[in-house]
């Protein structure tokens, strides 16, 4: 959900150093059907029916939707800002994969957050996860809206995306030409 933080600061950054909302229209993001389609398994894959329906494929869709998503983000690296959600997107990926297809997140951060361990969720609590300090390690308290667990992948991801959107309003030319 820290991503979903990171398109109104974006936005709010690019207008209040002069953009213009119109030179969105002037970006070019190839691939975009294939980041779509990933993150869209997910929103799937981490509800009550599709965790059901996926079973025990359930973390080899997750790594393989993640993975959609990093090759996408990948293939648009020449865009600003993407490469930070690349190292950000890489960083979850290794943690995800490093953790049989789960993303451990820490009980005290789950608490924090106002969640618990366990549901249709793609963090879980695992007793000594590997690669931690690339886990949902962080918190967005409970009394904040969207309130979550993240990781520094997560942080790199909102960073690079509100980077990429504030510069691509700010830009005089068509982004990733």
């Amino acid at each position: 959900m820290l991503i979903l933080w990171a398109i109104p600061a974006g936005l709010a950054i690019g207008l209040a150093l002069g953009g213009r909302l119109a030179r969105l229209a002037t970006l070019h993001f190839r691939w975009p059907w294939l980041a779509l389609g990933g993150l869209l398994v997910q929103v799937a894959l981490f509800t009550e029916p599709g965790f059901a329906a996926s079973g025990s494929l359930a973390p080899w869709i997750y790594v393989a939707s993640t993975a959609a998503v990093l090759v996408a983000v990948l293939r648009n690296l020449a865009l600003p800002g993407l490469a930070l959600v690349a190292l950000g997107a890489a960083c979850n990926l290794a943690a995800i994969v490093a953790n049989g297809g789960w993303m451990p997140a820490d009980p005290g951060a789950l608490a924090t957050a106002g969640l618990n361990a366990g549901g249709h969720t793609n963090s879980i609590v695992v007793p000594d996860p590997a690669l931690r300090p690339l886990t949902d390690v962080f918190a967005v308290p409970a009394w904040v809206p969207l309130a979550n667990v993240f990781s520094i992948g997560d942080v790199l991801i909102a960073v690079g995306l509100a980077a990429a959107i504030a510069v691509t309003l700010r830009a005089a030319r068509p982004s990733g030409a």
